[in-house]
């Protein structure tokens, strides 16, 4: 026995159909959780990309995501995203019923708000992290603590407040664990993070960050070329938060449906969005915002325009948005605004201050491990290369050559 299990601890082998299914019940939990299954998948719930059913499929299968995650289940890790599973969302999510309530349950850990507001304040100080370091940086121990310290108290006992409290927070620390996931580009994992992570919005009763982890998805599938199907998440988030609106919620999700747009071609309807961004920004009120939306300012709004107009060649205005972009507290969204500013000078024809521009994204970037961060590089890299010879981009390759970005871009 004490040979069987040295092999399967050094990945030799895997455990058999006696000892896998006794180790499961020990541990009380599947084989994917535990990183036993090498084969054929048999808990189907992790690689098909599902809304859950009930608040009770959402903590199992979240649960198991984080568990599988931390085993680097390679079939997740390299999962594929799914089309159809962004409109069965959005659709179940606008015409859900009333709010579900998890079954009561008479064993498990007692959670208070106390434990509730924990939870909150980790998840922020992790939020810090990946916008100062990129999303691989501390991807992992995001996960490590959500499945180590906030499973146990998903499946704990809790009074209905206290759940929809929890369920709220959950919601929005898996959607950081979403975000970290597409930062990292494993793009079927955090799609499958953002589904658990809008069930638990909805049974938490929280429409408007509901509203947001549709706007994330927006996000992503515009960065994956699914254009159409970001236009439609983005306009669903706003038919779906229309009671409960704020301004600023408002403002991002035009931004990202501008984005969609924007990659189409379609630049009358882009800009019609992005003015409709600009107005409902111009009339918020913090104080009325939900907190964890207050990073979208002008800053971030001038950011969005600017990828906008880059992507419909409009370079002279992508300058002038871009250089507006520049928050100087948001490391990461920095970078990427200075890289749009240097694709927006090459596309206008002036390859030396692109060049220049360039270079300081890559200073700027020295601290990120973000592999978006990377395809941004990666881009203007190709470009540069299609604009011809130049002593400019002889330069930047001479004095960017062992940065770790530029490196991974050249792959």
């Amino acid at each position: 026995m004490k040979r069987r299990i040295a092999s399967w601890e050094n990945g030799h082998s895997s455990p058999d159909d006696f000892y896998g299914p006794l180790l499961c019940d020990a541990f009380a939990a599947s084989a994917v959780e535990l990183g036993l299954s090498h084969g054929q998948l048999q808990d189907s719930a992790l690689l098909d990309a599902v809304y859950p059913a009930s608040p009770d499929d959402a903590i199992q299968t979240v649960r198991q995501l984080w568990r599988a995650d931390l085993n680097q289940y390679d079939p997740l890790l390299t999962a594929e995203p799914s089309e159809p599973a962004w409109s069965e969302a959005s659709l179940r999510w606008l015409v859900a019923p009333e709010p579900g309530v998890p079954r009561q349950r008479t064993e498990g850990t007692r959670v208070s708000l106390g434990d509730v507001a924990a939870i909150k304040t980790t998840a922020d100080m992790f939020a810090q992290l990946d916008d100062q370091f990129g999303g691989d940086h501390a991807r992992h121990a995001v996960i490590q603590y959500l499945s180590n310290d906030v499973a146990p108290l998903l499946r704990g006992r809790y009074t209905e407040q206290v759940g929809r409290a929890l369920f709220s927070t959950v919601a929005e620390a898996t959607l950081l664990a979403g975000w970290m996931s597409y930062d990292a580009c494993h793009h079927g994992l955090a799609q499958r993070y953002f589904l658990q992570a809008l069930r638990l919005a909805q049974d938490a009763n929280d429409r408007r960050l509901a509203g947001s982890i549709l706007s994330a998805m927006s996000h992503q599938a515009t960065f994956l070329g699914r254009y159409t199907q970001a236009a439609t998440l983005a306009r669903a988030a706003l038919m779906g938060i229309s009671p409960v609106a704020t301004p600023t919620l408002r403002a991002q999700f035009h931004a990202m449906e501008a984005r969609a747009l924007a990659r189409t071609g379609d630049v009358a309807a882009c800009e019609t969005a992005l003015s409709a961004a600009t107005k409902a920004l111009e009339s918020r009120n913090n104080e009325d915002e939900p907190e964890w939306i207050s990073y979208f300012d002008d800053a971030e709004l001038a950011a969005e325009a600017a990828h906008c107009f880059r992507d419909v060649n409009s370079a002279r205005r992508a300058v002038i948005h871009a250089e507006n972009a520049m928050s100087g507290s948001h490391v990461r969204s920095d970078f990427f605004a200075t890289m749009v500013l240097a694709d927006a000078h090459l596309r206008a024809g002036d390859v030396e201050e692109a060049c220049r521009v360039a270079l300081d994204a890559l200073d700027l970037g020295e601290q990120l491990k973000s592999a978006r961060c990377v395809s941004y590089l990666a881009e203007f890299r190709r470009n540069l290369s299609a604009s011809g010879q130049s002593s400019a981009a002889r330069d930047l390759a001479e004095q960017a050559g062992e940065n770790r970005l530029w490196v991974a871009a050249g792959r």
